[in-house]
C-alpha cells in the first residue's frame, strides 16, 4: 500500500491543467488496478456520485468514460481532498528514509567486515568499533577522512571492503541495486525510482533501466581508462601486482571523489609525476561534474549539434562554474604559497601542484602537499572551495557548483537593478533561486552548529592544543560536511565525541543534497494567506 501511495503522489506532481488531470486520473486508476489495489480503486471510485449516465458516456465533470451507473473510476472531483492527501502520503519522506536506511545498512555491513581479523594487516593492532564505523562511513559517503592508515592497518581484504564501499557510495546504493534487479528480470518500485531520479539529478523517473545502464557504462569506462593510464604511468617503479592494485584503487577513488589513497601521505610521493597528477585530476573533474552534464554533452556530440549553443543551461552553469573555480583555486594557491610550500620547486612543479590542489580541494580529498603546513589564508580559501563542492547528480559533495552559480547570477542581476536573473539567454526561475538560497543557508547553518559542538567537546582534548585550533576545526567540519576528505592532521587526535560528530556530518553531507532538494521541491499549499506587503531594510 505504501508503494501505491508513492505512485499516486508521483503521478499528481507537476502543474495542473484540465487535459493533464484527465491523463493523471487514468494513469492512477490503471496503476491501482494493475498492481493489486482493486479494492481501493473501486472503493474511492464510488464515494461521491457525479450523475448517472449510460456506459461509455463521458462524466460531465472530469470527462472520463463511465463504466456504468454513477461516477467513472477514480473520478478526480469525487475524492475528498483530505482522504486523497492521506492516501498519497509523501513521496519525499519515503525516498529520504529509504536512502538513509540503505546507506546506514551498507555502513553497518562495512563496519562488521572491517572488524574481522581478516581485514586487519598482520602485526597491526585491532580496530576499535568507532574507528571501523568511522572508516566505513567515510568510504560509503565518499569522503576520505581516516583515523587509521589505509595502507598499513588494513589487509588486502580490508582495502577491498573499503573500495567496494567507495563504489557503492559513489554510484548510489539504490542505483546499483535497481540495476541488478533489472538484470534479474525484476521491476523497480516507485520508491526506488524516485530515489534514483533524485540521486542522479534527473527530472523524470522514466527509462530508469536505460539510465542506470548508461551510468554504469560511464563509470566503468572512466574507471577502466584511469586504471590503464595509472598502471602505465607507474609501471616499472614498483612490483607489478602492487602497481595494478594501486592503479585500480586510486582510479575508483578518484572518479568517486573519495580521496582514499594507499599511502599515509596520500599522493605526496607522486607530486612531481605529471602523468599521475593529470590522470587523477581528469577523473576527479569527470566524476564531480555530474551525470546530467555528461549525458547532455554526449547527446550533443552524438547528434553532431553545436555544443555550447545546444547545451542545457544547467550544463553551461556547471562548465563555466567549474572552470572559474578551478582557475580561482589554482591562482590563489600560487599567489599565497609561492614563497611557502612551493618555495624551492621548479616552475612546472609549482604550476602542477596548484592545479592539483584546486581540482581535489573542492571534492576529492587527495593531496600532494602537507595541508598542515599551508598558510591560514590558503586554508580559508580551501574551506570556501570545499563548501561549494561538485555538481548535482555527481559523486562529489558540497552545496553544489550550480547552486553557487545561481546565487552569483541572481546577485549580479540585483546589483544591476534587474528584476530577473538571466544566464545564456535563459531566465532562472525565482523558485530555483529560492531553493539555491535555502540550500546554501542550510549548509552554513549545519556547519556552524557542528563547529560549535566540535569546539565544545574537544575543548580539553589533544587536538585543541594546536596553535590554530579554530581554523583546523573549521577545516575539518567543512571537509566532512562537503565529503571532501582533506585534513590538517587532527582527525586521529579527536575524541570519541569528535569522531561521532564527523560521522554525522559525513552521512548528512552525502544524504543532505537528496533530502534537502526533495523537501524544498514540495508543492506549495493550496491556500496561503496573502497579507499586505511591507519591505524590511536589507543591506
Amino acid at each position: 500500500m505504501q508503494d501505491a501511495k508513492c505512485a499516486v503522489n508521483l503521478i499528481i506532481m507537476g502543474r495542473s491543467s484540465p487535459e493533464s488531470n484527465i491523463w493523471k486520473e487514468r494513469r492512477i486508476f490503471l496503476f491501482l488496478r494493475t498492481t493489486g489495489h482493486r479494492r481501493f480503486a473501486s472503493g474511492i471510485a464510488w464515494q461521491v456520485p457525479s450523475g448517472n449516465g449510460p456506459r461509455g458516456s463521458l462524466c460531465g465533470n472530469c470527462r472520463i468514460p463511465r463504466t456504468g451507473r454513477g461516477c467513472p473510476p477514480l473520478c478526480w472531483h469525487s475524492v475528498p481532498p483530505r482522504q486523497m492527501a492521506e492516501f498519497t502520503g509523501s513521496l519525499t519522506s519515503y525516498s529520504a528514509r529509504w536512502s538513509f536506511f540503505t546507506y546506514l545498512g551498507a555502513i553497518a555491513c562495512g563496519t562488521a567486515l572491517l572488524l574481522l581479523p581478516a581485514a586487519r594487516a598482520t602485526g597491526r593492532p585491532p580496530l576499535d568499533p568507532i574507528d571501523a564505523f568511522f572508516t566505513a562511513t567515510s568510504a560509503c559517503c565518499v569522503t576520505g577522512l581516516t583515523v587509521r592508515s589505509t595502507a598499513a592497518d588494513f589487509s588486502l581484504f580490508g582495502q577491498g571492503v573499503i573500495l567496494v564501499l567507495i563504489q557503492l557510495g559513489g554510484l548510489g546504493i539504490m542505483t546499483i541495486t535497481t540495476l541488478l534487479l533489472f538484470q534479474m528480470g525484476g521491476e523497480a518500485t516507485v520508491r526506488q525510482r524516485a530515489v534514483i531520479a533524485e540521486t542522479l539529478g534527473i527530472k523524470s523517473s522514466r527509462g530508469l533501466r536505460q539510465l542506470a545502464l548508461m551510468v554504469l557504462v560511464v563509470v566503468l569506462v572512466a574507471e577502466l581508462i584511469g586504471f590503464i593510464l595509472l598502471s602505465l604511468a607507474n609501471w616499472g617503479g614498483r612490483d607489478s601486482n602492487e602497481v595494478i592494485w594501486r592503479a585500480a584503487f586510486h582510479s575508483i577513488s578518484a572518479f568517486c571523489n573519495a580521496g582514499f589513497a594507499l599511502a599515509d601521505n596520500s599522493l605526496v610521493p607522486d607530486a612531481e609525476n605529471v602523468a599521475v597528477n593529470l590522470i587523477v585530476c581528469s577523473l576527479v573533474i569527470v566524476g564531480g561534474i555530474g551525470f546530467p552534464v555528461i549525458f547532455d554533452i554526449a547527446s550533443r556530440l552524438w547528434r553532431r549539434e553545436p555544443l555550447w549553443e545546444r547545451l542545457h543551461m544547467h550544463s553551461k552553469l556547471m562548465l563555466l562554474g567549474t572552470a572559474v573555480l578551478l582557475m580561482f583555486g589554482a591562482v590563489s594557491f600560487w599567489v599565497l604559497e609561492w614563497d611557502g610550500v612551493l618555495e624551492g620547486r621548479s616552475l612546472g612543479s609549482r604550476l602542477l601542484l596548484g592545479l592539483f590542489h584546486s581540482t581535489t580541494c573542492r571534492t576529492a580529498g587527495f593531496n600532494t602537499v602537507d595541508y598542515g603546513s599551508l598558510s591560514s589564508a590558503t586554508l580559508f580559501l580551501a574551506i570556501l572551495l570545499m563548501a561549494v563542492g561538485a555538481g548535482p547528480g555527481s559523486t562529489g559533495g558540497g552545496f553544489k557548483v550550480s547552486t553557487f552559480m545561481t546565487l552569483l547570477t541572481r546577485a549580479g542581476a540585483s546589483f544591476r537593478g534587474q528584476l530577473r536573473a538571466n544566464f545564456a539567454k535563459r531566465t532562472i526561475p525565482e523558485r530555483a533561486v529560492e531553493r539555491a538560497t535555502a540550500t546554501a543557508l542550510v549548509f552554513v547553518a549545519i556547519a556552524i552548529a557542528a563547529l560549535v559542538l566540535l569546539l565544545v567537546v574537544e575543548n580539553d582534548g589533544l587536538a585543541a592544543k594546536r596553535p590554530r585550533w579554530f581554523l583546523d576545526a573549521l577545516f575539518e567540519v567543512i571537509s566532512a560536511l562537503g565529503t571532501v576528505g582533506l585534513s590538517t592532521g587532527i582527525t586521529p587526535d579527536l575524541s570519541l565525541a569528535g569522531k561521532t560528530i564527523l560521522i554525522g556530518l559525513m552521512l548528512l553531507g552525502r544524504l543532505g543534497p537528496i533530502t534537502v532538494a526533495v523537501a524544498l521541491s514540495r508543492q506549495r499549499p493550496a491556500y496561503q494567506p496573502n497579507y499586505p506587503e511591507e519591505e524590511p531594510l536589507v543591506g
